[in-house]
């Protein structure tokens, strides 16, 4: 078990205040902690609650908190989906803080993203110092980090919350005018004040150039003007970056994204979600591992004809996931959802480029006829229960045939 003391220490040679908290490294001299971010706790999506899926994988996070024997839990921004959460969402992550910091007795440090309300988190934050709980939300004490000491020696956790340019040119009377130039100015502010000798962690939430972004994160500017280059943080033993959500890595291998806890809009449907395991040593980096998290219901895309995808759903074991489904079907359908769902429940989504022809983007009048007589056909088994007969159905198609009559001749 992990040494419970932790105490502030005011001062240092660089004249920044740090929050230093001890514990215990194994003694083949590691720090190991584990990144990850864009949790968006209270989410919805299409209208749907995900709390009890975000619940699921927090578990396992603790799970691999216990498991891997971690020192430290680094979240970087999105806590919450909006910047004003709902009571269950707090609660979630009241709990989730809890077990964490008071249970196993591991410090969590976080920042506050484009998502959430910084003021709002980082409420109450210095009385939280002392119970392991490290809310790095004031841009103006970027240079105060939260640093772990141990038997590797001390490091140092630097948190840039998420900003924008016209917050640091005010706050600090600097004129940087993009979002690039503002995050420079900032992690260059904490290099010249940290001690060089330190080995130090920078987590930042921001939109490095060239990275990887999905549908599901909020823009944080119109045109690409909200990235920034990676250059100015190579100068650092790890960055813990948040903001986008697929799992990856820019510039260096150390500067990495762990990416969101789950799968937020279908255009994720590929990628693996987890959190990264990042090992320290007397040197530095030592390793990161991604360390995968199960979804409680996957997010998934099916195509194909409808009497294919109902009989699949009538055999397919994981018939509660989230889905979007395009049907190819080249004919009208009577209630197409209402189908899919009574086996498929979580059909979130429903696309029907079948009912349009390839190439010269028209319709086939053949297909419109057989699709009214087949749409008929349907409608007269959800009313009746019962299929037309063969006189019925001949009646029908000859009824179809005289409206098209008529409609040619008018």
């Amino acid at each position: 078990m992990r040494e419970a003391k932790r105490h502030l220490k005011t001062g240092s040679k660089n004249t920044s205040t740090a929050t230093e908290v001890l514990i215990n490294v194994e003694a083949n001299l590691k720090m190991k902690f584990i990144h990850t971010s864009d949790w968006h706790i209270g989410r919805q999506f299409h209208n749907v609650s995900l709390l009890e899926d975000q619940r699921h994988v927090l578990n396992q996070i603790v799970t691999y908190i216990e498991e891997e024997k971690v020192d430290a839990l680094v979240i970087a921004g999105d806590i919450y989906d909006r910047s004003v959460p709902s009571a269950a969402a707090v609660d979630l992550l009241d709990e989730f803080i809890n077990r964490i910091c008071a249970d196993i007795n591991v410090p969590v440090i976080m920042i506050p993203g484009n998502h959430d309300g910084a003021e709002r988190l980082r409420f109450g934050s210095r009385q939280l110092h002392s119970s392991g709980l490290h809310i790095l939300g004031d841009i103006t004490k970027i240079d105060q980090p939260v640093v772990l000491s141990g038997a590797a020696g001390k490091v140092a956790f630097y948190g840039i919350p998420y900003n924008d340019p016209e917050t640091v040119r005010n706050l600090f009377e600097t004129d940087v005018a993009s979002y690039d130039e503002a995050h420079t100015f900032l992690v260059e502010r904490i290099k010249a004040k940290r001690e060089q000798r330190q080995q130090s962690v920078l987590i930042s939430h921001c939109f490095l150039d060239g990275a990887q972004e999905s549908e599901s994160e909020r823009p944080l500017s119109i045109g690409g003007a909200d990235r920034v280059s990676y250059e100015p943080c190579v100068d650092f033993d790890y960055v813990a970056l948040g903001h986008l959500h697929s799992p990856q890595h820019k510039g260096k291998e150390y500067i990495r994204y762990s990416g969101s806890i789950l799968k937020y809009s279908f255009s994720e449907q590929n990628q693996n979600k987890g959190v990264t395991l990042v090992e320290l040593d007397t040197t530095g980096l030592k390793a990161t591992k991604h360390l995968p998290l199960t979804a409680l219901r996957d997010m998934r895309l099916m195509e194909g004809e409808m009497q294919d995808i109902l009989e699949q759903g009538k055999v397919d074991p994981c018939n509660d996931d989230y889905l979007l489904v395009r049907l190819t079907d080249r004919h009208a359908i009577l209630d197409p959802m209402g189908k899919l769902r009574a086996v498929y429940p979580n059909v979130l989504h429903l696309e029907k480029p079948g009912m349009l022809e390839t190439g010269e983007q028209t319709l086939n009048p053949e297909l419109l006829k057989r699709g009214e007589l087949e749409m008929f056909h349907d409608f007269f088994k959800q009313i009746t229960g019962q299929e037309l007969s063969e006189e019925q159905d001949t009646a029908i198609q000859a009824t179809l045939r005289e409206v098209k009559q008529q409609e040619a001749e008018s």
